[in-house]
């Protein structure tokens, strides 16, 4: 197909959803009926288009000039290639499943016109990154994306926590993106241009050392989107915006925007480059997962998790494999979607039909016992857990083994350091067994803590709810990307272009006694009195002058701060202290010390010596005129002894 047949399907794939989100802004509450199922529409038009001009096997641009800088034409490109096929299909097929739950789940929301119009406005802007040709595009649409979510995570603007959690994510991400920036600016400057195709040309033109540089810049961007450290703090608290908005942004698509930037640009990436996203992809992997075993609320367990495994991707464009890093976010964006689609099932569930303020239905403890009043969203959410889990017979289970399975082949070229990255890889998965049981038990096992309010009474969601999450559900079941559940190799990774790596079989062995291992530590820790000290960390709803210490989250404007610049300023405020007022103080004290010194030494020899000097000169003065005393015999005294004395003189000459 020429590549003159893409014009209408990029203007189809990108003016669609800008039309939508201007109908629904500009009509306003006369539309919130609709708004959902036009939202719906649109996006099932756009997953039509998407999938009828999938051509993987073939690069098609379409291309028009914008402006001329001097001799340099920028133009804006669109890309179609395996890349942009799998994207496409991924974001509106997400979108299309987040739409229709929304329109059950935000069915009251006296805005509904806003929130589907901030949808579609995403959709825009996620698109445009996809289809972009050249960073200087992909930018603009990267800060559309920034932009549309600051919209949805402060939807509910009347409350002062999303609107902070907002602005928090605002903020990183502008920090992330700025080095993103300079970047795309420095490849202009070595090379004249931003587009793909001219890079890949004109790269070895430039310094390993400068292109070490640019990557790293590059990878800044990624940073910020997806939330790896430290720029990790706004995903958990980008929670406070509705549920299917955590599943559509920040499990699904958005976050996946600097995995997808990382494939786009892997061929710019040099080795130093790869080993410090490594690094940094281990830390946010680790640190995602050890936070998410200590989280009450629901939905930032699931939001930590998203910040390990988004490090977990990043480890894999580390060790050279941006293939099987773009095969666990497609996995990973089903049933995390349907993972944080079934929490807002549950959270639906438990939500008191009377307001009370002692009660957070988010909050895992004050769940427990939901399996039998929430059969179906139990069986699903169960499904996405053994994904996320890594257990066989799941897809979770073959990304990772593939990811894995690249670590080790990659420390096998590194040296023996190598292998501490896939050892800790298998590590985290691990962890995430341990957590997920975790969740798992206190949600849905155990005693019913919801009954301690008597206006909570769990019912299961309705099917407009139920069949997004169902199908997340399914889609995270093996066999849609390969035929033997043990083998990551298959139809998948082929057709994003992975080559042909020797397959490890004790890897998945290995993998999946580790992540029973840890579902059985759980297990065991759900059978003591006290599970994961659920009563040690929470009071009995009858006690109201402990309730606003445990039960409610904190809304304090303590909390309200960065995290991390909060453990940043913690230590600066102590260097402050000790070193720098310690120096200031030292420095005063010496100062007054050595002005003392100055003042002894200007007293004693300075004016010492003038007053010396004044007192020699007096002196002669007053022997001088003491000799003038007009006597004639003192005369002749003095011309005899100067005769004597220049006589002697003489002689000893």
């Amino acid at each position: 197909m020429p590549d003159s047949a893409y014009v209408l399907p990029a203007y189809l794939l990108l003016g669609l959803p800008f039309l939508g989100f201007l109908v629904l802004w500009l009509a306003g509450k006369s539309l919130n009926k609709f708004a959902g199922w036009i939202g719906v529409f649109l996006t099932a038009i756009g997953l039509i288009v998407s999938l009828k001009y999938a051509d993987p096997s073939t690069l098609h641009l379409v291309k028009f000039d914008w402006l001329t800088i001097g001799n340099t034409a920028i133009s804006l490109s669109f890309r179609f290639d395996t890349l942009t096929c799998v994207m496409l299909a991924v974001v509106h097929f997400v979108a299309l499943l987040v739409q229709l739950y929304s329109t059950a789940y935000m069915h009251d929301d006296p805005n509904l016109h806003r929130y589907f119009a901030f949808i579609q406005l995403f959709l825009f802007s996620m698109i445009g990154i996809v289809l972009a040709e050249s960073l200087l595009l992909m930018y603009i649409f990267w800060e559309l994306v920034g932009l549309s979510s600051y919209l949805l995570i402060g939807f509910w603007y009347f409350k002062p926590r999303a609107v902070w959690a907002a602005q928090k994510a605002f903020v990183l991400n502008r920090i992330g993106d700025a080095a993103f920036l300079t970047g795309i600016l420095m490849l202009f400057y070595y090379t004249g241009s931003t587009d793909f195709e001219v890079l890949s040309l004109k790269i070895e033109s430039v310094s390993p050392g400068i292109l070490t540089a640019i990557g790293l810049c590059l990878f800044g961007g990624c940073m910020g989107k997806s939330a790896q450290w430290p720029l990790s703090g706004w995903l958990p608290d980008a929670m406070e915006g509705p549920t299917p908005v955590s599943a559509l942004i920040h499990a699904a698509t958005m976050v996946a925007a600097g995995i997808f930037l990382l494939a786009r640009i892997s061929f710019l990436l040099t080795i130093d480059a790869r080993l410090v996203i490594l690094i940094i992809g281990t830390i946010t992997m680790l640190s995602g997962a050890f936070k998410a075993m200590k989280a009450w609320d629901i939905k930032r367990v699931l939001a930590y998790s998203t910040m390990s495994q988004l490090g977990l991707m990043v480890v894999a464009v580390g060790f050279g494999s941006w293939q099987t890093a773009l095969f666990h976010l497609v996995t990973h964006a089903f049933f995390k979607a349907g993972l944080f689609l079934s929490a807002g099932s549950v959270i639906h569930a438990v939500t008191p039909s009377q307001s009370e303020a002692p009660f957070d239905p988010q909050d895992m403890r004050t769940m427990g016992g939901l399996r039998t009043k929430l059969p179906i969203t139990f069986i699903c959410f169960s499904i996405c857990a053994g994904a996320l889990a890594g257990l066989p017979f799941f897809s979770g289970f073959l990304s990772k083994d593939a990811i894995i399975t690249e670590g080790f082949l990659w420390a096998a070229e590194f040296g023996v350091l190598g292998y501490v990255f896939p050892i800790i890889v298998i590590f985290s998965a691990g962890l995430t067994a341990y957590y997920m049981s975790r969740q798992l038990w206190l949600v849905f096992f155990g005693e019913k803590r919801f009954e301690v309010s008597p206006s909570v009474h769990p019912h299961e969601s309705p099917i407009a709810m139920l069949l997004p999450i169902i199908l997340l559900s399914v889609l995270s079941l093996f066999f849609w990307f390969s035929v033997n559940p043990f083998n990551a190799e298959g139809w998948f990774l082929t057709f994003i272009g992975q080559s042909e790596d020797a397959h490890l079989a004790w890897v998945p062995i290995v993998a999946t006694v580790t992540t029973l291992v840890f579902i059985l530590l759980a297990y065991r820790q759900m059978q003591t009195n006290d599970p994961f000290d659920t009563k040690a960390s929470s009071v009995s709803i009858s006690t109201p002058e402990k309730q606003k210490l445990t039960w409610l989250r904190d809304y304090s404007q303590e909390h309200y701060f960065i995290i991390p610049f909060v453990f940043i300023t913690k230590y600066l405020k102590l260097f402050e202290k000790k070193v720098i007022d310690g120096f200031i103080d030292l420095l005063a004290k010496g100062s007054v010390i050595f002005a003392h010194l100055i003042g002894w030494i200007d007293k004693t020899f300075v004016d010492g010596g003038v007053n010396l000097t004044v007192f020699a000169i007096r002196s002669a003065g007053q022997a001088a005129r003491s000799m003038q005393s007009g006597k004639i015999q003192s005369y002749y005294i003095v011309t005899a002894m100067g005769i004597f004395l220049l006589i002697l003189w003489l002689l000893m000459l």
